[in-house]
């Protein structure tokens, strides 16, 4: 957790580049010269999104803020270059899908297709290297800035590979708009706000508004590592016209939360900012009132949006992580109670998920885990992810806003 320092700090007027002096969290060690010649070619190509579906989406945030529509956000942890393809793509965008119109069949509510997905190629990491076979290597950080194998010419980050993300997310998207309404509605695509000269390179000034934006997705979020109020990623985001989303974990106390609004949504916009609570089953109910308590009385419409996943991740003896669906469950009915006790709206869902057939969460005993092939953290099968996806319809039912 980033101990975030004093709000009071002054502020100068953003810009595209005001970012820059500000501490940057999580950045690789790119080759200087590389990385400039990537940034050139970024910033030459055409945006991925567009301003107007940009603020549609806000639109559709702004409902769940007020508790008409439930998001579900969904798909990998972390993809991969080599699934750039029409099988892959396909089963991925209907599986987000799918679990949206689950959630609309079972609790009445308008459901927000949100894929983790055209661009969720970089992952923050605990710590920048790793042991293999009692060799130190530069740790994995996803295809947009090494390859997984470990070698040491494979673990250098390499700044062409932020290209190769560019023209994946492009081919990503151009499928995922072209496939069946009865099979993937209009997917809305979001990854993590990670790498920052990728962000700075894709960001584009809307003519008709003069307003800026980041191109390279519809809905970026900041995550637990990088969410320090004073920080670069905060700053990069606080000045583009996108709907955001927030990490929020155990440590993060009320008064930085607040902050945190008050950076990235000073006017008080209902759809702008998305607070994704990742807690975990133990600390849900010690941590989240005075969370919510905080928000609430500064005026902050946010969206709630609940990760019941990365608050009970277990690693096993043999370092492999896993996570119990039970653990997730009891963490996203303590998110309802808390957020029904306060009179606050639960707007959204947030999954890692995967179509495939693989066993990296399971249900109950950790030992059962089975084919693994997450690139870094453990995903949902579909089965799993559709019995989280009913136990939100559930609390929809029971705890949530009726519908008129």
């Amino acid at each position: 957790m980033i101990n975030s320092r004093t709000a009071t700090a002054r502020r100068t007027p953003w810009t595209p580049d005001s970012w820059r002096p500000r501490v940057a969290h999580q950045q690789p060690a790119w080759d200087p010269a590389e990385l400039e010649r990537a940034v050139a070619e970024l910033q030459r190509l055409p945006a991925l999104v567009q301003p107007g579906e940009i603020w549609s989406l806000r639109r559709l945030l702004a409902a769940a803020a007020h508790g008409d529509v439930f998001v579900v956000q969904a798909g990998d942890c972390a993809e991969s270059f080599e699934d750039v393809t029409t099988e892959h793509i396909t089963r991925r965008g209907e599986l987000i899908a799918r679990l949206a119109r689950s959630v609309e069949q079972r609790s009445g509510r308008p459901a927000i297709a949100l894929g983790r997905i055209a661009g969720q190629y970089a992952k923050p990491r605990s710590a920048p290297t790793e042991l293999v076979n009692g060799r130190a290597l530069p740790v994995f950080r996803g295809h947009m800035v090494n390859d997984a194998a470990p070698t040491p010419s494979a673990r250098r980050p390499d700044a062409a590979r932020l290209l190769q993300g560019y023209y994946r997310s492009a081919t990503t998207l151009n499928l995922l708009r072209t496939l069946p309404t009865h099979l993937a509605r209009p997917v809305w695509v979001s990854r993590e706000c990670l790498l920052l000269p990728y962000d700075r390179a894709t960001l584009r000034n809307d003519p008709a508004s003069e307003e800026w934006y980041l191109s390279s997705t519809h809905f970026p979020w900041i995550g637990e590592r990088t969410r320090d109020v004073e920080g670069a990623h905060v700053e990069l985001l606080s000045g583009v016209v996108n709907p955001l989303g927030v990490k929020v974990g155990p440590t993060v106390t009320p008064e930085e939360v607040v902050e945190l609004c008050d950076r990235l949504n000073p006017h008080g916009t209902p759809g702008r900012l998305t607070l994704i609570t990742r807690l975990g089953s133990g600390a849900v109910h010690r941590v989240l009132p005075d969370i919510v308590a905080a928000v609430s009385a500064a005026g902050h419409p946010v969206v709630w949006m609940c990760d019941p996943m990365h608050g009970n991740t277990i690693q096993l003896p043999s370092g492999i992580k896993t996570r119990r669906v039970a653990d997730m469950l009891a963490e996203l009915d303590g998110w309802f109670d808390v957020l029904t006790a306060a009179g606050a709206h639960p707007g959204g869902l947030h999954l890692e998920c995967t179509p495939d057939d693989v066993q990296e969460c399971v249900d109950e005993d950790p030992s059962e885990v089975g084919t693994y092939r997450t690139l870094c953290d453990p995903r949902l099968d579909a089965g799993q992810a559709l019995t989280l996806i009913h136990g939100a319809a559930q609390g929809l039912r029971r705890r949530g806003r009726p519908v008129p």
